[in-house]
């Protein structure tokens, strides 16, 4: 495979349309004159778009080199299969609906890239078995945009066996969105102040694992979904939105939701109208609401750890979900046995949730004294309550293992210790000073 370097003095018809009036070298001429098989590798300078790539080429640069677009379509169209782009900077600056790289073509790599874009960073369209990797991808347009006025930082449809991995997006509309689309591959993205960090619809047999959020409106949206694992992600600081939510699952249907952080955020967890699903050893820390069930039906709750919330839990119409052995920091059980398991069952009292839906300006005597009272009174349909028959007395000695729940841990105990140590310091004074008295 011959290797063509492209100089800075490359002679067709340059254009001056660089920041800063530096002149910008046309890329597609120097794509045109490519062979089959070629490694183009860009030197360092701006190169201008928009251009089509129609045959498995590799191009690659370094941080020096800026791919610029201010035209209305795409910054680089990929038609052929198996093409790569690698390391350089696509600055693409138009607000009409078009990417950053639009790709239609199978087996496409791109890896390394740093993308700003007013629109959409990366577009797949039909393209199968490819690969997305270590690319930061940012919105380049004003602060003040609004998230309807955004782009998706990578956006699947019908695109399958695709492997999304260690990228990082900031500011776009949805982090990742995927649709209508098949054995999928999410793993270790980390998505910051976007809409939805992860946004699944009709995806089938896929897996969405190690990613990060922080600060989005919901950080995993899951909508019409089947056969697919939700694992090990973390999902912090959701809560700006009255809609925010850790991990909402809508429609849902036989997958498995296990080993997630949902820390800090409105809802921790959001299930609705979802079945068949497992959901076990998450960890539910610091929500305003942990878990919310709103008809979800037939799907198994085990070894969660509800750990902090304001509300631990609320369930509507949410019929014949098995509980068992979960951690509820609230509740008072009873182990006679000792075996860790509380002979008395914990039931997700609806007597809150029913009165703020009907007016929620009751929020504001939330942990009143007296809104408590009349909780313990309720007790209509306590029998169709989801109850967890067999909550674990003690959290398991394996939960929370993430740095994050260890060093809250840690922070938690050291705030028990000062305690003890001021309580004291207290008591040593009071006692001293009665003496003195006397």
């Amino acid at each position: 495979m011959g290797i063509l370097a492209i100089l800075l003095s490359y002679p067709l018809g340059s254009v001056n349309a660089a920041p800063g009036n530096q002149v910008a070298i046309p890329l597609q001429p120097i794509i045109d004159g490519s062979r089959p098989g070629e490694v183009v590798v860009l030197e360092h300078g701006i190169y201008s778009g928009p251009v089509s790539i129609d045959k498995n080429i590799s191009i690659r640069g370094d941080s020096s080199v800026t791919v610029l677009n201010t035209e209305a379509v795409s910054t680089i169209t990929i038609r052929s299969d198996g093409v790569t782009l690698q390391g350089f900077r696509i600055q693409h600056l138009t607000n009409e609906p078009t990417a950053a790289i639009q790709v239609e073509g199978d087996r496409a790599e791109i890896t390394d890239l740093d993308i700003q874009s007013q629109s959409f960073g990366i577009v797949l369209r039909g393209s199968v078995d490819g690969l997305i990797h270590s690319n930061t991808i940012s919105w380049a347009g004003p602060e003040s945009a609004s998230s309807g006025q955004k782009g998706n930082g990578i956006d699947l449809y019908n695109s399958h066996r695709n492997h999304i991995e260690d990228n990082k997006i900031k500011g776009m509309r949805d982090g990742i969105y995927l649709e209508n689309s098949r054995n999928l591959t999410v793993k270790a993205n980390t998505l910051l102040h976007t809409r939805y960090g992860i946004h699944c619809m009709y995806i089938d047999g896929s897996s969405v694992v190690d990613n990060v959020g922080e600060n989005n409106s919901t950080g995993a949206m899951v909508m019409g979904v089947k056969n697919t694992v939700v694992s090990g992600n973390t999902f912090r600081k959701q809560s700006e939105n009255v809609h925010s939510q850790g991990i909402l699952l809508y429609d849902v249907q036989q997958s498995s939701i296990y080993n997630n952080i949902v820390e800090g955020n409105r809802v921790g967890m959001n299930i609705a109208e979802s079945s068949g699903n497992e959901i076990r050893g998450n960890a539910v820390l610091r929500n305003f609401i942990g878990i919310q069930l709103v008809l979800a039906e037939d799907n198994q709750f085990t070894k969660n750890q509800f750990v902090s919330n304001v509300i631990e839990a609320s369930a509507m119409d949410s019929r014949n979900n098995k509980m068992k052995e979960n951690y509820w920091d609230s509740f008072q059980g009873l182990d006679l046995n000792d075996d860790g398991i509380s002979e008395l069952s914990y039931g997700i009292n609806p007597f809150y949730e029913q009165v703020v839906n009907r007016n929620s300006a009751y929020q504001l005597f939330f942990q009143s004294p007296g809104m408590i009272f009349m909780s313990n009174l309720f007790t209509e349909g306590k029998a169709e309550w989801t109850t967890d028959r067999s909550p674990l007395i003690n959290m398991e000695a394996e939960s929370l293992t993430s740095k994050t729940d260890t060093q809250a841990i840690k922070e938690t105990t050291g705030v028990w210790i000062i305690g003890c140590i001021l309580l004291g310091m207290a008591t040593f004074i009071m006692i001293n000073m009665g003496g003195l008295r006397k």
